[in-house]
């Protein structure tokens, strides 16, 4: 019984020396990171996260090409994907990064994304070096300002013209009746000089 039990524990023993402790998952890096919105002293990043990862927040690595400054942000209970840059140097070239934060951990850094700010007198955001990763996306914030100016401007010219049929309805329905008091003023004038014809004979 003594041998068997011994046999029995070296055996146990192996087993778990020969089964690995598995990690604790760590979400994936970021896809799709884009620098959108582009002002002279802000910049707006954002980014997609692959399906099935657990994230609770993000962190953001901003650092100026030429070294001087390097900022982070972090954010932890957030479902969010998009995240604007303050306090940034006009005509001044950066680099982005973002980490997703799991509960188990932070995943790598995404792909460094350049972009450029713009001076106080540019209009559009021309001087951007790489404000795509991946595929080329739309940025949605800007298509739905578009989507809802469209459709303010629309409803306006629709009001106008509701008001100008309404209007020339108006104008021809007091023409009509202008001329139709017109026609018995001179039905009446004309009875009337026919009655003092006939007196007068």
């Amino acid at each position: 019984i003594t041998a068997a039990a011994a046999a029995a524990g070296s055996l146990t023993f192996l087993s778990c020396d020969l089964c690995p402790c598995v990690p604790a998952a760590v979400p994936a890096a970021p896809v799709n990171v884009s620098v959108t919105q582009l002002r002279a002293h802000s910049a707006m990043v954002t980014w997609s996260v692959p399906q099935g990862d657990a994230v609770i927040g993000y962190a953001i690595s901003q650092q100026r090409q030429d070294g001087l400054m390097q900022r982070s942000i972090r954010e932890v209970n957030t479902s969010s994907r998009w995240c604007v840059l303050w306090d940034l140097d006009e005509d001044t070239h950066y680099s982005v990064q973002v980490q997703s934060v799991g509960l188990h951990g932070d995943s790598q850094p995404s792909r460094a994304v350049h972009f450029r700010t713009l001076e106080r007198t540019d209009h559009y955001p021309a001087g951007v070096l790489d404000h795509r990763e991946g595929l080329g996306m739309t940025p949605h914030l800007q298509t739905g300002e578009l989507l809802i100016i469209t459709t303010v401007l629309l409803l306006w010219a629709a009001v106008i013209a509701l008001f100008c049929r309404q209007y020339d309805i108006i104008k021809d329905s007091d023409s009509n009746g202008s001329a139709a008091k017109e026609k018995a003023k001179r039905t009446l004038l004309h009875r009337a000089s026919s009655s003092i014809s006939i007196i007068r004979v």
